[in-house]
């Protein structure tokens, strides 16, 4: 504990905000100077408001009464907080766990499995699934976005007259989900040198863990690898394209059988439960798991495999587990959690 004390000084001195413009951008994480875009979908206000009004309307729908904001809660991080979930048009629950929302601008690749390339085709998955918004009459949604008098307004002032189309509406909701940056927790504000983000010794002890034992999977400052892992958690799964299969789904190869996505870290405290299935409820649970409940298995990512003198998984005493808890709690970002601008319409700028 003394070693990893002595590693985990203050935080950087504050990085000056980006010249140019009258109004300031969005607070970004530590040595990220932009919001990246694609060149045919550059963000505009009216097309991020447009975002922002589709993402809470359950006009998206087949029922009208499920929106995207549905499964994923802003309080929750842009999560749900249960396993799978039922709230879908369906009402029969989901295989995977809703994922949290977070810093989606940087992700290379989207969904647990990487289904979706960009944000621009992510909206499209959940839209048409049938136990989620169930719209599997795209033409009858935009016949029904045509015909609700704000829809087009709307509309017409982020891409001009013309009616909606499918295209103007995944490039909107793309825009208003890359609005949804969180780097405004205690953590940040440590490592910019700022205000208010004091950690203490526990908290460092922590993050010198985190940077020690739970990296490549959850590094940078996105604390994601953006990669796809079999973390051990089954031995068994799906064949074929089943969803269970994992990132072997999307690629059919057997050696990305088990693998998912690495979630982000940041708000994980308030993102639980956890895992593509949200089979542990606790942080808590999650960290017993990589001690003593890794399950071997051939794709099973090499770092967690251990050795002749170490079972599989991540040593961890109780003094470190205790650390890395108290650390994972100062991701907890309440500006971004509770942002009057990234709630529904109405509710602030």
């Amino acid at each position: 504990m003394l070693a990893l004390l002595g590693a985990c000084g203050p935080g950087p001195e504050a990085v000056p905000p980006p010249e140019g413009g009258d109004a300031p951008g969005p607070v970004l994480p530590l040595g990220i100077t932009s919001v990246p875009a694609p060149q045919d979908n550059p963000p505009t206000p009216e097309g991020v408001a447009l975002g922002r009004w589709l993402f809470y309307s359950p006009l998206l729908s087949s029922n009208g009464r499920v929106s995207c904001a549905s499964c994923h809660v802003q309080s929750h991080a842009f999560s749900l907080d249960s396993s799978l979930a039922t709230v879908g048009v369906g009402g029969r629950p989901l295989v995977r766990h809703a994922p949290a929302l977070i810093n989606l601008a940087w992700m290379d690749g989207l969904f647990w499995d990487g289904g979706a390339k960009n944000l621009e085709s992510l909206s499209l998955g959940p839209i048409t699934h049938p136990d989620e918004m169930g719209q599997r009459d795209l033409q009858a949604l935009m016949d029904r976005l045509a015909s609700t008098p704000e829809a087009v307004q709307r509309f017409e002032a982020a891409f001009g007259s013309g009616g909606p189309t499918l295209g103007q509406m995944l490039r909107a909701l793309a825009q208003f989900q890359r609005t949804l940056v969180s780097a405004r927790s205690r953590y940040d504000l440590w490592r910019r040198g700022e205000p208010g983000g004091e950690l203490s010794a526990l908290e460092q002890a922590g993050h010198g863990l985190v940077r020690t034992r739970c990296t490549p999977c959850h590094d940078t400052e996105l604390f994601t690898d953006n990669a796809y892992h079999n973390n051990g958690l089954d031995s068994v799964w799906g064949e074929g394209d089943d969803e269970t299969r994992g990132r072997g789904r999307i690629t059919l190869r057997p050696e990305d059988t088990g693998r998912y996505k690495t979630p982000t870290l940041r708000n994980v405290a308030r993102s639980a439960p956890y895992m593509h299935d949200g089979r542990f409820a606790t942080l808590d649970a999650v960290l017993e798991h990589y001690r003593r409940g890794v399950v071997p298995s051939s794709t099973l990512d090499i770092a967690l495999r251990g050795n002749s003198h170490q079972a599989p998984g991540v040593p961890l005493s109780d003094v470190e587990k205790a650390a890395l808890l108290a650390f994972l709690d100062t991701l907890t970002d309440e500006a971004f959690l509770s942002d009057p601008a990234l709630g529904p319409p109405g509710t602030g700028p």
